[in-house]
């Protein structure tokens, strides 16, 4: 049997169907959540740690190598689960064509902004 036999004529004409892309949309969401618990409990521990601590200690702190990379994997991993969040929530509750590409190109934009934004102040702190 082809897939297309279930098909009615219209869907068929139109090419509507499975983009293919949706399982590894979905994946890369739950890949990012399971990666965020344990950095969430860490960046948790971390601040609790540079709240307590004056100038020198906190940058000093976000200088340990581990401490950097943490911060990195953490930020990396929270703007790229928000971007994937943010856009089925766009795909779903945004039907105006225009108004939704442009929802889902500033919030690519201002995800890899604040993502580069932050890794440079890491970085920054880190070899300095």
């Amino acid at each position: 049997m082809n897939a297309t036999e279930f098909q009615t004529p219209l869907k068929r004409a139109l090419g509507l169907g499975s983009a293919k892309s949706g399982t590894h949309h979905f994946i890369v969401q739950r890949v990012t959540a399971v990666a965020l618990v344990p950095l969430v409990l860490w960046i948790v521990y971390f601040a609790l740690r540079v709240a307590l601590a004056d100038y020198a200690q906190a940058r000093a702190l976000v200088h340990e190598p581990l401490n950097a990379v943490l911060l990195l994997a953490f930020v990396t991993a929270l703007f790229w689960h928000a971007q994937l969040g943010l856009q089925v929530v766009i795909e779903d509750y945004v039907h105006t064509p225009w108004l939704e590409i442009t929802a889902q190109l500033a919030v690519k934009i201002l995800c890899v902004l604040g993502a580069l934004a932050s890794a440079l102040a890491i970085v920054q702190i880190a070899v300095r």
